[in-house]
């Protein structure tokens, strides 16, 4: 995908309804349910861990990937993939161990990079979607990203899903590491960043906080989610029971996104207007008081 294309991205985490390992979420109706329009242009998979040799190496959620529980995800994948979505893997998430394992000295990322490799090569993943929330050296998630991008090649799509908050200066962060300074090193490398807007670490309900990564400096094409001409698009969590169809529709969420995308299209490459370039500075300006008035807020309620 392009840096500046409206990006609809629907993570997939939950494959089977009520626990059951015979009630798939197909992921078919992305594609069949509205032929006119490609509902989702990119499916994030989740969430994959590296783990020990005595566990497989690699996890897929609870079980290996090659699980036959997982057959109907692989085969849905790869429909998806040929009508020209594009199929990602998220690594890591809340669940720890993966980026310890990812890090440390040269034998121990080389190791269980090898296994993380071969998963990506055995079923033709598109991309990974690096979910850092354990603290990690910034060198080690260059080192990975460099690898990947070596291996994998400039088509081979990176992404990474920080709370919303650290993609602001000061903002909290669960990865350690500073968003900014890996942007500055490896922002060629990095095509977009999932922004997670949730738990006091981000609201969604108005574009506020994506104004504020904007006016920090993040370029807005690489963020999702928001009100921007050149905002990167949005991504939902997750695809199983999204409104408005909930769990008999949930790709209906998807249809309705990329609609508007589509219907935005013509806005993406107007120039900001002088108006707009004024009411950004003063934004700026008065950001500080922003933040401690959202601070005494939620305190008050919680």
């Amino acid at each position: 995908m392009q840096a500046t294309d409206h990006r609809v991205v629907v993570y997939y985490q939950t494959t089977h309804y009520n626990g059951s390992a015979t009630n798939d979420v197909s992921l078919l109706p992305l594609i069949n349910s509205q032929p006119e329009v490609l509902t989702a242009h990119v499916l994030l998979i989740g969430a994959i861990h590296v783990v020990t040799e005595e566990q497989g190496w690699m996890r897929l959620n609870d079980y290996t990937p090659d699980n036959p529980i997982f057959d109907h995800v692989w085969s849905d994948a790869a429909v998806l993939q040929a009508a020209g979505v594009a199929v990602m893997v998220m690594v890591g998430g809340a669940a720890p161990g993966s980026w310890p394992r990812l890090g440390g000295d040269e034998a121990n990322f080389e190791l269980y990079y090898g296994h993380l490799r071969d998963f990506v090569g055995t079923y033709n993943i598109h991309g990974l979607d690096l979910d850092v929330e354990q603290s990690m050296p910034l060198s080690d998630i260059i080192r990975l990203i460099d690898r990947l991008r070596a291996n994998f090649g400039d088509d081979f799509i990176i992404s990474l899903a920080p709370v919303a908050s650290a993609l602001t200066e000061g903002g909290g962060n669960l990865s350690g590491f500073n968003y900014f300074e890996l942007e500055a090193q490896r922002g060629s490398s990095i095509d977009f960043y999932n922004g997670q807007f949730y738990y006091g670490r981000g609201d969604a309900s108005s574009a506020a906080d994506y104004e504020d990564i904007i006016d920090d400096g993040f370029p807005a094409e690489k963020v999702l989610t928001a009100e921007n001409p050149t905002f990167g698009g949005v991504a939902g969590w997750e695809y199983f029971n999204s409104l408005p169809g909930g769990d008999n529709a949930p790709w209906e969420w998807a249809a309705w996104m990329a609609d508007a995308m589509e219907s935005d299209a013509s806005v993406v490459k107007r120039e900001i207007s002088s108006t707009e370039k004024l009411r950004r500075a003063v934004r700026k300006e008065y950001k500080p008081l922003r933040r401690e008035a959202k601070h005494v807020y939620r305190n008050y309620i919680a």
